[in-house]
């Protein structure tokens, strides 16, 4: 993935908004939409959502009957009715200003830990990344930091963007290890390092575990210095026994052959990769081993050696093929384009001899099939009974690029769209002086 080997770039400066007080979820019916199930469908017209305490409980044909009488109605008038988008993988809530070290956590080059690394105390709710990606659709997320001082990245999160001020679902739920390009150069310059070190870093955690399969509590004995220290050895241990998702950032096809290899070696790994611009060649390899794969849907022409054969057709052929895709964006810090990206792929089945994706499967591979590799599959990204109640209410087409949202919901709660650069967009509507803050005045 290009954004495990390159450098955050400058974001914009923040301005910290006050985290809004917990509200309690609201009981909602949505009529008259162009519902998206968010399940690979197609969207339907005059459909029909209610939400009742924080989760659907319906999606479909209208049955306002199973409403309490005092919940509220909105009448969609035709517009798109979704689930939230589910955006993987991600920095939001780690960093502010890129080129700010002091508001940048995405990195931790100079640590002396690695897999300890854990994200989901650093996230921060009133970062403006997340207001702005929540004003996009966007209502849950994966967010982790980079491969920087090891090729293990750490623990990653699952998060939520909503107003609560505490947005961390899910702690420590995948480890994220780059085993391509950049890996082998933080290893010492070759990917031979690499592998080397990752064999040697799960072999120490399986050594941490007993015959009960508990971590065991006496010391390893270290006789070489890339040994991982204690606590990064521990933090693998989820990892060993399938218990917590690995992350696996790859991009040739050789380098995907040999992830796919390691699960004879280590059959309990629960392997994601990430990246795999060249997954279209090996596709039905990948698509036999039921790994799946969480893939740049912008790349077209090769970023770098690893990445020779990229085609914008990567996605719709390895879809094609049987194998589970969630598309990420370009960058890991800016998925609000994720819609767009999306919409790219299902435009891509009109160019002859490319493979792109129909609306439905497009929509699904921002939503439900992220929310179901991440571990939320039926309660994020999908509107059906039981699911958690996050609804965005578009006023276009959420696939075309002009679109947005025109009401968030994240668990049944309606959020505020406001963010910093919006309130740019107001003061600077007009000329009109009186709008700017005192400090402007002379």
């Amino acid at each position: 993935m290009k954004a495990l080997l390159t450098k955050l770039g400058l974001g914009a400066v923040s301005a910290l908004a006050v985290a809004a007080a917990p509200v309690a979820a609201q009981n909602v019916v949505i009529n008259n939409a162009t519902l998206v199930t968010g399940d690979g469908s197609e969207p339907v017209e005059g459909g029909q959502v209610i939400v009742l305490n924080g989760e659907v409980i319906h999606a479909g044909t209208p049955r306002t009957s199973l409403a309490p009488p005092d919940t509220a109605v909105i009448d969609a008038e035709g517009a798109y009715v979704t689930p939230g988008i589910f955006a993987t993988v991600t920095t939001l809530g780690i960093w502010d200003v890129g080129a700010v070290s002091e508001s940048n956590d995405t990195r931790a080059g100079g640590s002396p830990f690695s897999a300890a690394l854990d994200t989901a105390p650093i996230v921060n709710p009133n970062s403006q990344h997340i207001l702005v990606h929540r004003a996009a659709g966007i209502t849950r997320a994966a967010t982790a930091t980079l491969p920087s001082g090891s090729i293990f990245a750490g623990q990653g999160a699952i998060i939520d963007l909503d107003s609560d001020g505490q947005p961390v679902m899910r702690a420590r739920a995948f480890q994220m290890v780059d085993l391509g390009e950049g890996g082998g150069q933080i290893a010492g310059g070759s990917r031979a390092s690499t592998y080397a070190l990752f064999r040697a870093a799960l072999r120490e955690a399986q050594a941490l575990v007993g015959a009960s399969g508990t971590p065991q509590t006496t010391e390893i004995v270290k006789g070489d210095e890339v040994m991982l220290s204690r606590f990064d050895a521990e933090a693998l241990v989820p990892v060993v026994r399938g218990e917590q998702k690995l992350y696996v950032a790859v991009e040739r096809a050789a380098d995907i052959r040999s992830v796919l290899r390691l699960k004879r070696e280590f059959p309990r790994l629960d392997l994601v990769l990430v990246g795999a611009s060249e997954g279209w060649t090996v596709a039905t390899e990948i698509a036999a081993s039921g790994v799946p794969v969480i893939a740049d849907g912008l790349d077209d022409l090769p970023s770098g050696f690893d990445q020779l054969a990229s085609t914008q057709s990567n996605i719709g052929r390895m879809v094609k093929a049987g194998v589970r895709v969630a598309i990420n964006a370009a960058s890991m810090e800016d998925p609000r384009r994720l819609s767009q990206v999306a919409g790219n792929l299902v435009a891509l089945t009109r160019v002859p001899g490319a493979d792109g994706l129909s609306w439905g499967q497009a929509f699904a591979a921002i939503t439900s099939v992220p929310a179901a590799i991440s571990g939320l599959g039926g309660r994020a990204g999908v509107l059906a009974n039981g699911a958690l109640g996050d609804v965005v209410i578009w006023d276009g087409d959420p696939l075309e690029v002009g679109s947005v949202p025109t009401q968030v919901f994240i668990g049944g709660v309606e959020q505020p769209l406001g963010n910093h650069q919006s309130r740019l967009k107001e003061r600077y509507r007009d000329l009109d002086e009186s709008d700017l803050p005192k400090a402007y005045d002379w």
